[in-house]
């Protein structure tokens, strides 16, 4: 299933106020503020692994200089991502580059309507923002040892990966390669602390090669980008 009609994850939807303090959106207020207040080139919008990225320094080396923002809420699912994106969040910004890294918590959803989620963002993006670049992360695996989650998750970029480049400003950074999963099969805490957000180090291996990327981008000239799409 794609991003069509139809997909349970591709419907926006906020977070209910289940704790009484409304601090998820609280928080979105928050972002639709930057917004007026700030002139990002770089956004990064996403769940807990895209707002605690902003904690590690190697935000402040490699993704503060580029004039980012980060959206990232903890918790958030591709509906709640889509939901704050359709309410706020991309009004009155021109970022030259969005990073999307969501849908490691849509627990009640398989893989293809994950994958379709995701796909309704990057296409929301490239319809509210015709000029920005759009990069997808891949899902990176979960849990100590192989689970059903980390099968889900790799199918959801297999769909991705075939999927993304139909859509011509967006690609697929993979996270595959970046030596989380041991030969044994199992992932290290010196990598993601509860098997699976990130650590420092578990941080670093991510930067590098997205770094690389979003610089690459940020120096192509408009008609570098017609070209690339021709």
């Amino acid at each position: 299933m794609s991003s069509e009609e139809g997909n349970p994850a591709a419907v926006a939807a906020p977070v209910q106020d289940v704790h009484g303090d409304d601090r998820w959106m609280a928080q979105h207020t928050r972002f639709v503020q930057e917004c007026k207040d700030k002139e990002p080139e770089v956004l990064f919008v996403g769940d807990s692994m895209v707002q605690l990225l902003q904690q590690y320094e190697v935000w402040k080396e490699l993704f503060s200089p580029l004039h980012a923002l980060n959206f990232g809420i903890g918790g958030d699912t591709t509906c709640n991502l889509l939901w704050r994106l359709q309410n706020g969040e991309l009004e009155n910004i021109r970022p030259k580059v969005v990073v999307v890294w969501v849908g490691t918590n849509n627990h009640e959803h398989t893989a293809e309507q994950v994958a379709g989620g995701i796909l309704a963002i990057a296409q929301l993006l490239t319809s509210r923002l015709p000029q920005a670049k759009i990069v997808v992360l891949g899902l990176l695996p979960r849990g100590e040892r192989p689970n059903p989650l980390r099968e889900k998750n790799s199918a959801v970029n297999a769909v991705l990966r075939a999927a993304l480049p139909r859509i011509g400003s967006a690609q697929f950074l993979d996270m595959d390669g970046l030596g989380f999963v041991h030969s044994d099969g199992t992932i290290s805490t010196r990598d993601m602390f509860d098997f699976l957000h990130l650590t420092a180090a578990g941080y670093q291996a991510v930067a590098k090669p997205l770094g690389d990327l979003l610089l690459q981008l940020l120096e192509e000239t408009p008609e570098d980008r017609r070209a690339s799409l021709v």
